[in-house]
């Protein structure tokens, strides 16, 4: 009876116990099942080639233009880059209900979110909302996703302002400040759009889970603590975005700068938000009570300021929001000099955050919707719409998290969503501005610090210190760095423990011991597998991970270590040596020429301690390149098997023999 299974592609048999061969069998005819195979020789430019496409283009971008007439190629590329050509010749009116009902919900959130949040990156109001109409019309046209919505966001907007603020004053030097919050929009525009079109998406990639959810819970801590000037009133607060400092400036006006009036508008409304946001969570079809709470608060804050004239009394208001739509800015971003680098630098910081932070989102909703999302051609959706928008007054726009559950709640059925309400912001702009005068900054507070209230994320915290504590490190490197020094040096330390994370498992790769499960010729972890039994005189080990230069004498250390270990635990109990060491290497998917020189030199030491050296089920690319560097003559082909159950099956005989 034989069992079959599939291995890097081919499918590989091991005999049954009952039906092994007979040891002089063996002797005769040492692969008596089957031989390893090694792959078809491939040229230089030819494997260059493949491993280029699978890196940039696993998913065959160029299919569809395959055997296609001229004019039938032309249209399928605007496709691409237009995906509304291809989603609007399905569109009907039962989708625009859909979209009318979704835009209008996000809307109302998006209003008084963006006021907020454009004092997030020291900017007048009325960037907040330009950033709300220029963005989600051109993402409707480019984007390819159905739920996402596009905007300002919290964390995007705080991480552009600190940034800003650590090279101009926004207040002195407020003229200089808003061109080169252009020119980093431009920037971070470029950047997001030249990943897309060089298919280099993977990149975002390197900032792990796990520092993303201790980055953003950081950062909601930081834009709470940040948003206690307009709650509690005070009107001198340090710039500094550290807790620490931000207490100091709060506990240090606590007698002469608090405004009891505005703290108990901000308190009122803020208890107000939080209510209904516990209602929406409760009850999902009641996603329209938090969605519409923002915006109910606004109004009713504003009024009640303007007929009391709290103003008066040491309530701040938002006085004065420019009317009209966005004014051109091309002539505002420094394309030369020391502020374009500037601009550069900080744009590439924020569109990679912007960019990480928008396909997170879309690839949930595309995966809870059963839709397919191409990761570069949202890059190229982003960046484009970054770079017009800096050209009209915008700065870094992005997609919202909570506007977009929002919209999927509220039966967005596609992009026209976005555009509904662009034009409500458009309305906005042009004719209600002036109502929001009397808006007290202590609601914009409530609103800001009951939307992030979302972004920590204590479950998934918990979860990851249960699962992989070394991912929890970096979950809380980044919060700690973002909470006590600032959101740029937490975003480095996220990167920084997520490629040190990379690092450590590329060169401390796992190895296992393997024995033999009772009653079968399976071979598995004797740590996993309490039951699985040792083969006398064979040790049988696994490499978990490619063997590159980087881990390559860690690989051949940790195999004579288990060697050593082994060899002294047989002598204290007087039993038979090891004659045979089987790397079991099915696992190890590439190998370089340290790689096999670090093989080759284990070869010399076992040769030494008269061990030999075993291979068993080398992948296609390993057993190639250790046929080009003559490893498997070194170490004879008779030494290199399908299987650890046929190479045990050889060397326990040998072993037996021997000893």
């Amino acid at each position: 009876m034989m069992r079959h299974y599939v291995s890097d592609g081919v499918e590989n048999k091991e005999l049954d116990a009952t039906s092994l061969p007979s040891s002089e069998g063996q002797r005769e005819n040492p692969h008596s099942v089957h031989k390893v195979g090694f792959p078809p020789r491939r040229n230089f430019f030819r494997e260059f080639k493949d491993v280029l496409k699978e890196t940039l283009f696993a998913d065959d971008p160029l299919r569809p233009y395959k055997d296609q007439t001229r004019s039938r190629k032309l249209i399928l590329g605007l496709q691409f880059l237009f995906p509304i050509l291809e989603w609007g010749r399905e569109y009907n009116f039962s989708k625009l209900k859909g979209d009318i009902i979704a835009g209008l919900t996000i809307a109302s959130l998006c209003i008084p979110q963006d006021i907020g949040y454009a004092k997030l990156a020291n900017m007048d109001p009325q960037y907040g909302l330009y950033s709300s109409f220029v963005p989600p019309l051109v993402y409707a046209v480019m984007g390819s996703s159905r739920d996402i919505a596009i905007g300002p966001v919290a964390v995007v907007s705080l991480l552009l302002g600190t940034l800003l603020q650590n090279e101009l004053d926004p207040v002195t030097e407020k003229e200089e400040y808003i061109r080169l919050a252009f020119t980093a929009t431009f920037f971070a525009g470029i950047t997001q759009a030249a990943l897309g079109f060089l298919r280099l998406g993977f990149l975002i990639e390197f900032l792990s889970h796990a520092a993303v959810v201790g980055f953003m819970g950081g950062a909601a801590v930081t834009i709470a603590l940040q948003q206690l000037k307009g709650f509690l009133g005070i009107r001198d607060f340090t710039k500094n975005s550290d807790i620490i400092s931000v207490m100091k400036s709060v506990w240090g006006s606590a007698f002469h700068g608090w405004n009891w009036q505005t703290i108990l508008i901000g308190s009122a409304f803020l208890a107000f938000l939080l209510c209904a946001k516990y209602i929406g969570k409760k009850n999902k079809r009641l996603f329209w009570v938090p969605a519409i709470a923002p915006l109910i608060s606004v109004v009713l804050s504003t009024f009640l300021v303007y007929v009391t004239h709290a103003e008066n009394h040491g309530v701040q208001i938002v006085k004065h929001i420019e009317k009209g739509i966005n004014a051109s800015s091309v002539r505002k971003i420094y394309l030369t000099g020391s502020y374009a680098k500037k601009g550069l630098r900080i744009g590439l910081v924020t569109g990679m955050v912007a960019l990480t932070e928008a396909v997170a989102i879309g690839r949930t909703f595309a995966a809870a919707k059963d839709y397919q999302l191409d990761g570069n051609k949202e890059m190229v959706a982003l960046g484009t719409m970054n770079v017009i928008g800096s050209m009209t007054s915008c700065y870094v726009a992005t997609g919202s998290f909570s506007r977009s559950a929002v919209n999927c709640m509220a039966g967005c059925q596609t992009a026209v969503s976005n555009m509904v309400m662009s034009v409500v912001v458009l309305l906005t702009l042009e004719l209600i501005t002036p109502l929001f005068k009397y808006t007290p900054n202590a609601i914009l507070a409530s609103i800001i610090i009951s939307a992030v209230v979302g972004l920590i994320d204590y479950e998934v915290a918990f979860l990851i210190w249960k699962v992989d504590r070394l991912d929890f490190v970096a979950c809380m490197g980044a919060f700690l760095g973002v909470v006590f020094v600032s959101v740029e040096i937490g975003l480095l330390i996220a990167v920084s423990i997520s490629i040190a994370k990379i690092l450590l498992q590329v060169t401390r790769p796992r190895t296992a011991l393997l024995g033999n499960l009772p009653g079968t010729t399976i071979y598995r972890n004797i740590e996993q597998y309490p039951e699985a039994t040792k083969v006398p005189g064979v040790l049988i080990v696994r490499v978990d991970s490619a063997i590159y230069f980087t881990n390559s004498n860690y690989v051949k250390e940790r195999i004579l270590r288990w060697l050593r270990d082994e060899e002294e635990q047989l002598e204290a109990k007087q039993l038979p040596r090891i004659d045979f060491l089987i790397v079991e290497m099915s696992p190890v998917t590439d190998i370089d020429t340290s790689g096999i020189h670090a093989l080759e030199e284990l070869h010399k030491s076992l040769q030494k301690h008269d061990v030999q050296l075993v291979l068993a089920n080398p992948g296609p690319v390993v057993i190639d390149k250790l046929r080009l560097a003559k490893f498997t003559g070194l170490i004879g082909d008779d030494k290199i098997f399908l299987t650890v159950g046929e190479a045990v099956m050889i060397c326990a005989p040998k072993a037996r023999e021997d000893a």
